[in-house]
């Protein structure tokens, strides 16, 4: 393979090496893992063995987020590719390759298989790791901060959803390059990050598509180029199928709302889920939507149902959002707070019902001496009127202070030369 690459096959995993081919003791996990968790740095220059520039990082990376080593039959120990290439689909798999597993945290103990014995935190650990890691998806991201440094990744996405995991848009044969561009940008509006396209007509990479995404370039530049359907789609756990038209086919038929609520309870659970768009002209083929776990439909004018492909991603983006906690109105810089519906008091908090009180005596006081109430056995209807109207306003502390000023300078105004008393 390419020694530029700086990655060699040594006993069935990538090895890292040096510019003269020499291994070096860092595997490709190593290397992926290091950069994902602690940052670029941590792996450029004289940090690691490997000696990295950004250019050998990003060879690194490329390498392991298009998942080359499944050609050469070399994932890294660890990987869950390397693991479904050793057979092991259940975690009975996993734990019959140790004769025993003991948990540090609770003392737990599993025996019964062969191999080397194997020491976890908690079993309860195990269960949820032992599939692997996905270290092509992590080289992913880390590749997109190689190239356009952290302003184009970690600061696209709010801090609220950055590291959570969201599903895949997996884009059917795209026939115009733009429409990939806006779909990158309506994915980054929605904090949707993997993009996966299948034969796209206007080839890849695709200079127009980067061009038209604007500040969502590294989507595009991060996505998956598929030859084919079930090549997209065969890590996936869970697919929806978008389409306006209806199929006789047997399966579940969810408005964008409830796709995502089902995303989200799968991905909770681990599960990877992917939605999948048709082509600008005529959608999706009934063979494809037939590969689909479910059908998406959006709610339309039943006359006039074709959306542009950056709308479909959009609404259902916006779906997708709304149904977690990461989701603010608005934009949000880092001297703004996270905003939701209903009235926004900024600083200020609603009147305690003793200022309100103490305003109201200060008003019915200043309206007694202007002569207001009249007649007077009507006073008590109009105090309760007054009273109503303000309690209804839904007063804050601050609105309080002002009416009771504006009241106070009413008051203190009256009689002064110039004024009047009518």
């Amino acid at each position: 393979m390419d020694t530029t690459a700086r990655v060699t096959i040594r006993q069935g995993c990538v090895q890292v090496c040096d510019s003269a081919g020499q291994p070096l003791v860092l595997t490709l996990r190593d290397v992926v893992h290091r950069a994902h968790e602690d940052g670029i740095d941590s792996v450029l220059g004289d940090r690691t063995p490997a000696a990295l520039d950004r250019d050998g990082l990003e060879a690194l990376l490329i390498y392991c987020a298009e998942r080359r080593c499944e050609s050469d039959d070399a994932a890294c120990p660890g990987c869950r590719l390397w693991n479904e290439r050793a057979g092991i689909a259940t975690l009975d798999d996993a734990l019959a390759r140790h004769a025993s597993v003991r948990a540090t945290d609770t003392g737990l103990a599993v025996t019964g298989g062969s191999g080397p014995p194997l020491t976890v935190a908690t079993l309860d650990g195990l269960a949820r790791t032992w599939m692997g890691e996905e270290y092509w998806f992590w080289a992913r991201r880390v590749v997109r901060k190689v190239r356009y440094g952290l302003r184009m990744t970690e600061e696209l996405f709010d801090p609220a959803f950055r590291e959570s995991s969201g599903y895949s848009v997996i884009l059917m044969e795209p026939q115009i390059a733009e429409n990939v561009g806006m779909v990158a940008r309506a994915m980054a509006n929605f904090g949707l990050d993997e993009m996966r396209v299948v034969n796209p007509r206007d080839g890849w990479p695709s200079e127009k598509a980067r061009a038209v995404a604007s500040g969502a370039a590294a989507i595009v530049d991060g996505a998956g180029v598929h030859a084919d359907l079930t090549s997209a789609i065969g890590d996936l756990n869970w697919v929806a199928a978008t389409t306006a038209r209806q199929r006789d086919l047997r399966k579940p038929i969810l408005t964008p709302e409830q796709a995502a609520a089902e995303m989200r309870r799968r991905i909770g659970e681990g599960q990877r889920c992917g939605m999948l768009y048709g082509r600008e002209r005529n959608g999706l083929e009934t063979s494809e939507v037939a590969n689909a776990d479910a059908i998406v439909m959006i709610p339309v004018n039943a006359k006039f149902a074709s959306l542009n492909l950056a709308q479909a991603v959009l609404l259902n983006g916006y779906a997708w959002l709304g149904s977690g906690e990461g989701a603010t109105l608005g934009r949000k810089t880092r001297n703004d707070r996270r905003i939701g519906s209903g009235l926004h008091l900024g600083h200020d908090v609603p009147a305690k019902h003793d200022e309100i009180e103490g305003f109201f005596g200060h008003l019915e006081e200043a309206l007694e001496q202007k002569g207001f109430f009249t007649p007077p056995e009507r006073r008590h209807v109009t105090v309760r009127n007054l009273r109503s109207l303000f309690l209804r306003a839904g007063l804050t502390a601050q609105e309080v202070r002002t009416l009771r000023g504006i009241v106070a300078t009413l008051i203190r105004d009256r009689g002064k030369p110039g004024s009047s008393s009518t």
